[in-house]
């Protein structure tokens, strides 16, 4: 939705000029740019690797309880497969972590190769206003690396600073 809102906006304010005459040998390929671009932009990575830190510090303070008896409440990680049972090995949350890191760098990468293909179409398009084009670009990849941020992290976050209250309280440490 980000996207479309960026494109409208730079739509409406460039108007319908013409295309100006392609240059020759001045521009480097889009797909080329593109790869470029993505790979540099730390949005790209961003989301994926703090939820990757956010569920690590939650699964490895959570160790602590199961030592001592307790359940696991979230049923990704239980044997069961049902929340508030047996959880499943060390190892196989750190993979479990793993792959949800895999599939939410996918999904950036899915983003920014979106954005940056209609950045470069539009720049080819208009390229007297590649300043506002760009502009609105890091704004999309900003707002959404930031929105995916937050939603895959914070309740890791908040659930580690928990154990390690509870666990202290308990006198685990």
């Amino acid at each position: 939705m980000t996207v479309s809102i960026a494109i409208v906006a730079a739509l409406t304010m460039l108007g319908s000029a013409p295309a100006p005459p392609p240059q020759e040998g001045n521009q480097t390929p889009l797909a080329l740019d593109v790869v470029k671009r993505v790979a540099l932009d730390p949005t790209t990575y961003a989301p994926a690797v703090v939820a990757w830190g956010g569920t690590r510090l939650d699964w490895k303070s959570s160790q602590i309880f199961f030592e001592n008896g307790w359940h696991e409440q979230n049923p990704r990680f239980t044997v069961s497969g049902r929340g508030n049972d047996t959880p499943i090995g060390y190892a196989a949350g750190n993979r479990k972590i793993l792959t949800d890191s895999v599939w939410n760098l996918r999904l950036s990468l899915i983003n920014n190769v979106s954005e940056q293909l209609i950045e470069g179409v539009l720049i080819r398009r208009f390229p007297t206003h590649r300043r506002l084009l760009r502009t609105l670009g890091w704004i999309e990849r900003i707002v959404a690396a930031s929105y995916w941020t937050y939603q895959l992290s914070a309740d890791h976050f908040r659930q580690w600073q928990a154990n390690e209250r509870r666990a202290q309280q308990l006198g685990y440490h």
